[in-house]
Order: structure tokens, then sequence, then C-alpha cells
């Protein structure tokens, strides 16, 4: 980036940023309150379950018994601290994601430049403006180069406005307008560069003052919430009609209405899916939080559910499967070729030192330009300590490259000598111009540089001169050139990157690299990734001249696309996208915005992206790294897969506590379940299906499916019926459990007592079985999940004190269980779920069969 004296300027030092941010506080503006325990306890209180409760531990008051109304309210209290603990944790989730989303700014600070979280900019503060950069803060104008700001967001003008560099005596002026120095934060540099001075941050800010706030994580409304509010309403809807019908039932049948209040309550109690949103909001928001923990931040929810369902990724190659950062590869000197190893101990070969030398004299002393910094990397190796190194040389003037010549030339003077030295570098074909080369040493070097085109590479020439003349030519052209040699340049490949790429067609996913290199360099690179049928490719211009249904046609099986401009890129993702693919697309220029907004899955590039980017796109690759992108949909399919298994688990935990809270009522047997009973199992749910379930690994074929299709809903009737069949299953053993207490004469305390015990070791095992659709209890249970220990050590250790506490055992309404009893509690609780594990097995086989067979 060329501005005017950026070499001069040294910014605030460490000092002064520490004081600034002491007196003026962070550059963000105030965020809504956030929910204190106090808001939290008003939440819990409006939900249904809560309600519920409270309602039967006020009839047990009125009715008398005040041991258990005590405990139902006791349990009001460690619902509310459940309920805290997953607020909390989902809070801080968000709040890492917020503060990772804070726009960046580049400063000028401690004489260096430095790219910092936009919260972090104080006024004082250095700001370097460039083309799709969100400015982060009100401030002036030092210096600029044909800047257009957009500042729709404060006038509502769409057209973009001019801007000049700040001159003592102007007066403040509102935003809008052309030709003014102040620049506001929030709006959008569309043109140009700048130097700016931060003059205000924050609240004091013009977006301040109009109360516009930053851009959090989206909680919009997605597809899959939709669907889950719409089943809990229906299973609520079901569930109070059930328990309205239960009171009347038990009121004209028993004659007792408030026994019968209390078994509808706890009927209602047993059917409300009270945790689908409560799953829905932690697996999100966690989510989200671990993607980040893999370099990708997430800006829209919906990009987890999408995640898993991605078929195409289009990705660019440079700094997305490559480094971004020029190295030399290859050398030719004295018609000989030779690749250059920068880990070598002779990296530099000695007939190539002449060539080194004047390639790094026709270097800027501080480059930033991408291959002349590995230029200069040439000389902190062994080359470095050679006589070819001249670090006391003097620099008398430059000529720079032009558009008549694609080469620049550096005049140097030593300390002792009177002659200068010119060393020239650029275009291989403009130094042999500048070599004066017949026609027949033009081709002879034609064929050289293709052999180094052939890989892929960026290739300059080098050559140099003397001069003993006081007066230098106007042109670099009138000094004498020998031509030196060609270096080749190459952008490595990213380590891990063709790993990643076969995990993507393992998955199922189709790969189509996106770039402006040419066709050779853009070859080289996908078979050294390991794309698949590299040779189908097409350049922009080509593309230009296909209709819409050809390009469509040619994208089912095109997989490179070189020369192609940003504007391309949206006409490749609607015509993937009208070919019923789902797709994922990175970016990271302004023009790429409208690619990455109208894709399923638009990732922006967080190092080297601009903010309009980041704004347009689901996802922000913070590493600009092709791996994190295939780690995150690794995860986004975990995410889902977790997500279902948590929601089979709650419909088939739901319905043996349902079944059993109704079923004695209808056929006028005793009753088992009553609201504590219910309570002490929710307590064993809650935690189980938010926290265990969301810790859970990945299955281990989680990348050897193909994509889950965009429209499968959660609950497939697969899902469905193996859920509704697990709880079914458990609801019958427990219920012969049940039928057998009663029929061997046992009293009501007893029957209740092993029909409770069985119910919660089966929920146990539920726990279990779920972990996994596809391993078998006894492969999930080598693999750690605390959260799992925990709840597995809390529901028994609290069984065994309920079962002999005589206070704790009066209060359940239980009795001692004999040994026997137990014993048989345990066997049932196995078998109602054996039939699940019996199913995975055959599907194990099933599989390893049908890879034998292909294997054949």
């Amino acid at each position: 980036m060329t501005i005017p004296d950026i070499e001069t300027i040294h910014g605030l030092s460490s000092e002064q940023v520490a004081d600034q941010l002491r007196t003026f506080g962070y550059n963000e503006l105030p965020e809504h309150k956030k929910d204190g325990i106090a808001e939290i306890i008003l939440e819990v209180a409006k939900e249904p379950m809560f309600l519920l409760l409270v309602a039967s531990g006020l009839i047990y008051f009125f009715l008398g018994d005040i041991t258990e109304a005590i405990m139902l309210m006791s349990f009001v209290l460690v619902i509310i601290g459940i309920t805290v603990y997953q607020e909390r944790k989902t809070e801080r989730a968000l709040e890492a994601l917020r503060n990772l989303s804070s726009p960046r700014a580049l400063v000028i600070r401690d004489g260096e430049q430095r790219r910092i979280a936009g919260r972090k900019v104080v006024p004082g503060d250095i700001l370097i403006l460039s083309e799709g950069d969100r400015v982060p803060a009100d401030g002036i104008l030092l210096s600029s180069n044909n800047l257009t700001v957009d500042e729709s967001l404060l006038t509502g003008e769409s057209v973009p406005v001019r801007k000049i560099p700040y001159t003592e005596g102007l007066k403040d002026q509102a935003p809008g307008g052309d030709d003014q120095p102040y620049i506001y934060s929030g709006t959008l540099v569309v043109q140009g560069q700048a130097l700016a001075e931060v003059r205000t941050t924050g609240s004091r800010t013009e977006m301040g003052k109009i109360g516009t706030v930053l851009q959090e994580v989206s909680r919009d409304d997605t597809r899959l919430k939709r669907e889950i509010t719409s089943m809990v309403k229906i299973i609520a809807t079901c569930g109070l009609l059930l328990c309205l019908i239960i009171v009347i039932i038990y009121g004209i049948g028993r004659g007792d209405w408030i026994s019968g209040l209390l078994a509808g309550i706890t009927l209602a109690m047993a059917i409300l899916p009270e945790e689908f949103p409560v799953v829905l909001t932690v697996f999100l928001a966690l989510g989200a939080w671990r993607i980040s923990q893999e370099h990708v931040l997430t800006r829209q929810v919906l990009a987890i559910e999408t995640l898993g369902s991605a078929t195409v990724l289009c990705v660019d190659k440079t700094g997305t499967l490559t480094l971004n950062k020029m190295t030399v590869q290859s050398f030719f000197a004295h018609d000989e070729f030779c690749d250059y190893d920068g880990a070598g101990e002779n990296s530099v070969p000695d007939y190539c030192h002449e060539l080194s030398e004047y390639a790094i004299l026709a270097c800027k002393k501080d480059p930033f330009d991408p291959m002349e910094k590995a230029l200069v990397q040439l000389s902190e190796g062994d080359f470095g300590k050679t006589e070819h190194i001249h670090k006391d040389w003097k620099l008398i003037t430059e000529y720079p490259l032009s558009s008549e010549l694609l080469a620049m030339s550096n005049v140097w003077q030593s300390p002792d000598g009177h002659e200068f030295t010119i060393a020239a570098k650029g275009a291989p074909e403009a130094i042999g111009d500048l070599c004066h080369f017949s026609e027949q040493e033009q081709k002879k070097l034609s064929e050289q540089i293709d052999i180094m085109a052939s890989r892929g590479l960026r290739i300059l020439g080098v050559a140099k001169s003397s001069f003993s003349r006081s007066e230098l030519p106007s042109i670099q052209h009138d000094f004498i050139f020998t031509f030196l040699g060609l270096i080749g340049f190459a952008d490595p490949v990213r380590p891990g990157i063709t790993e990643a790429v076969n995990e993507c067609y393992a998955a199922g996913i189709r790969i189509i690299m996106i770039t402006g290199d040419y066709p050779r360099t853009a070859q080289n690179i996908a078979n050294q990734i390991g794309l698949v049928d590299a040779d189908n490719y097409l350049i922009g211009a080509d593309l230009d001249r296909l209709s819409d249904e050809e390009l469509k046609e040619r994208l089912k099986t095109a997989t490179l696309f070189a020369r192609a401009v940003p504007e391309q890129k949206l006409r490749i993702v609607n015509a993937l996208k009208a070919n019923h693919e789902v797709v994922a697309m990175t970016g990271d220029g302004v023009n790429d915005a409208p690619a990455l907004k109208s894709a399923d899955i638009g990732i922006a590039m967080g190092g080297r992206g601009t903010d309009v980017a980041r704004e347009a796109s689901s996802l922000v690759l913070l590493d600009d790294n092709f791996t994190s992108i295939v780690s995150a949909v690794r995860l986004g399919r975990r995410i889902y897969d977790n997500l279902k298994k948590a929601m089979a688990y709650i419909f088939s935990i739901h319905i043996p506590i349902a079944g059993m809270s109704l079923i004695p009522v209808l056929f006028d047997m005793p009753l088992i379940l009553m609201p504590m009973h219910i309570v002490f199992l929710e307590l064993i749910i809650d935690p189980t299906c938010s926290i265990v379930f969301e810790a859970e690994k990945e299955e281990q074929d989680i990348m050897n499916r193909l994509p889950r299709s965009a429209d499968e809903r959660l609950f497939t009737p697969k899902t469905l019926f193996l859920s509704l069949m697990q709880g079914f299953v458990v609801l019958g053993v427990v219920l012969l459990v049940y039928l057998h207490s009663l029929m061997s004469g046992l009293g009501e305390t007893e029957v209740r007592s092993m029909t409770f015990i069985t119910i919660v070791l089966a929920n146990l095992l539920l726990i279990l079985t779920n972990r996994s659709w596809s391993e078998t209890i006894i492969s999930t249970i080598r693999t750690p999940n605390k959260a799992m220990g925990w709840v597995f050590v809390g529901t028994i250790s609290s069984l065994v004190l309920i079962l002999t506490v005589p206070a704790l055992r009066d209060l359940f309404r239980f009795s001692q269980v004999s040994a026997e009893g137990i014993i048989t509690c345990i066997l049932a609780a196995g078998v109602s779920v054996l039939w699940f594990e019996a199913w995975k097995l055959w599907n194990l086989r099933k599989n390893q069969t049908s890879h034998y067979l292909q294997g054949i």
C-alpha cells in the first residue's frame, strides 16, 4: 500500500493506548443489559413446568403434606440452579463469539502497523484505511488517495462521497457531502486508501449518537427451531387435553378431585417436552463456540444446520489452499536449472550467487511486495554470510515499473566506489528487452520460461549493469544490461490440505477451485492437493460465453476456474444452486459479497478479508485455512447428529414416564408417579439432553457419509420410529415389573419403589445406548464423557440415599426393596435396551459385509 509519509508516522505508544482506554473505555456501544439472576428466575417462573411444580406444591400444602410440599419447592431451587448454569454457559459462549465478531482495524502504534480488534481503537490512533474496510471510529483524514466512502448508514444517501485530507480551520460538519475530511464509524470505504486520526470512539461517535448497535451473533429463528417449536406446541396441547381428561376420569370415577388434579398435573409434567427449546439453544450456542475453537466464527446460526448438508465447497486458491506467502522455488543461471531448498545447508548454489545478489539489490530495503520479501529472505540463510550481501551500499535512485516496461531498476553506490551498480528485475520478456536480446535469444528465453511456467511458477528475470558518469539517464533502457537468469516463485500449498481434500471427497463433498491465476499455475496447485479432474477447467472468458443452461451442465463436472473475476462467482453459485447443490463459497473482497450472500454458506476470510465480505457471510475463517472449513463441516455434522440423539432420547424417556402416569389412572390401579417423582426424573433428563449429549464425540463414520439432504427434517420417519420404539419398549418392561410386583402381593409402596427404580435405571441405560446409533454400549463406554459421569454418579447416589434413608424413603412414599427386587429391576432395565443394541450390531455387520463386497 502506498500512502504518503506512512514510514514517518509513529502513532500512539503502548502506554498512551493504555491511558486512553482508561479514560475513554473500549470502542464499543453500550450493550443490552445482560440478564441477571432475578431476570433468569423470572423467565423460569413463566415456564409451564415451573408453574405445574408450584401448583403441586401448593396442593400438598393445602392437603397438609408439608414435608412433600417443601421438597417440591426445594426442587424449584434446583431447577433454577440448573437453568442459571445453562444460561451462563450459553452467555459465555455467545460473549466469546461477540468478541470475535468485533470489526478489525489496521493502526500504526509504536511505529508499526498492527491489525487489532475495532473495540481496541482509541482516540489518537492512526488508522490505515483501504477499499472494503469498515471505518471503526470517527476521525479526520491526514492523507488520502482517491478515497470515497459509503455513508448511507448515517445519511440514507446511497451514492458514495469523496473525501479530502484535513486542513486547519475547517469546521465540523454533519455526515454527507463531497470533499469533506471527516470519516465516521460504521461507514464503508468503497475506493482508495487513506491515513486517518481517530477523534472519537464508542458512544461518542455519530453512530453512537443515533443508537446503532454492533453486529452480534444472529439469533433469528431457523427452520430447525420452527420445526421444534411446532412439535412442542402439538405435544403440549395433547398433554393438556389428556391432563383434563385424567382429572375428570379420576374425579368422577374415584370421587377424589384433589388427587385427580395431582394425577393430571403429574401427567402434564410427564408429557410436556420443555427440554426441546433448551436443547436447541444450548446446542447451537455451544456449537458455534466449538466451531470457533477450530478458527471459524459463526455469524449466522443457520450455518450450523446447513454445514452437514454442504455438497460443494467453492474455494479460492491463494491464502486458502496456499499459504499466501511467496517463496523462491527455482533458479535458472548459466544455462542450468536448480531447485531451491531454503532448509538446506547450501541453499543457493555457487553458480546462482550473482543472480541472487542482483535480485536482492533490485528490491526495496524493507519490501512489501511478496516476491521481494521472498528474495530478501535469501539473505537470512547461509547465503547471507557471503560477500554478495551489501548492507552498507547506498541506494541512489529507483527506476519504477511502468505499463510500458514491466521491469524496475535500483541504482546503488558502494562506500568506496565511484561507479554505480544497477540491478534490474521484472517480467522475463521485459528483462530480455532491457538486455536488447535478439529474436533468437528471446526465443530461447521463452523456452526457458515455459519450462518453469509448466511447474506453476511465477517468474522474474534479473539483469545487471554498471555506470560511471555522474549524470544518470532518464530511463532505465539507456543502461547496457547483462542478463543473469530467472528466478521462479511459488505460493506453497498449506500443510494438511491434501488430507482435507480427500476427507471432503470421502464425505461426498465436491471441491471447486476458483482463482484469478493462469490455468497452468492453478492446475499445478490442483494436482498438488489432489483435486479430481483438474484438466477439466474453465477460464473466465469461457464462462462469459456460456449461457446459464450451458454453465449448469458444465458445473456438473468442472472443478477448476482460472482467470476468474469475483463477479463471476455469483453466476457459479447460482448455477450450482439451480443444480440443487448446497453451496459453501469462500471470498475476501468487496466484489465477493454478492456471491457470499447468495451461497448457502458464505465463508469470508478473517485474515485478509474485507469487513464487507465478513458482513455478507455466514462464517468467518479466522485463519484463512481450508482445513478449518473441513473441521467446521465435521463439527457441523457432529452437532446435528448429537442434537438428533438428544431429541430422540427426550422422546424415548417421556413415553414410559407419561405411560406410567396415565395407565394406572385409566385402569383404576395404584398410582406410581407423583410430581416429586417426575421432578426427580427431570433433574436427570435436563442436564443429560443438553450438556451430556452436546459433549458427545462424533461418530466414526461422520465424514464417510453423503451430505444430509437440505430438506431432511430433524425427525425423519426412521428416527421417529426408533425413538418411539425405544420409549414403548421401556414402557412395556416397566409395566411388566409393575404388574409382576402387584401380582406378587407387594404393597403399594413396594410396587412404587420397584417400578421407579426400573424407570431410573432404564433411563440411565437409554442415555448410554443413545450416545451412538452405530456403536454398541461396550464401545462407547470406553470413550469418556465427564458430564455423563457426573449425571450417573449423582443419579445413583441420590437413588441409594432415597432408598436407604428412612425420612427420604417416606417422603417419596417408598419402602425397602429386597436384593432380589433390585436384581429384577436391573435385569428389566437391561432388557429394555437390549433390542436396540442388537439392531446396532446387525447394522454394523451389514455395513461390514457391504464394504467387503465392494472391495471384491
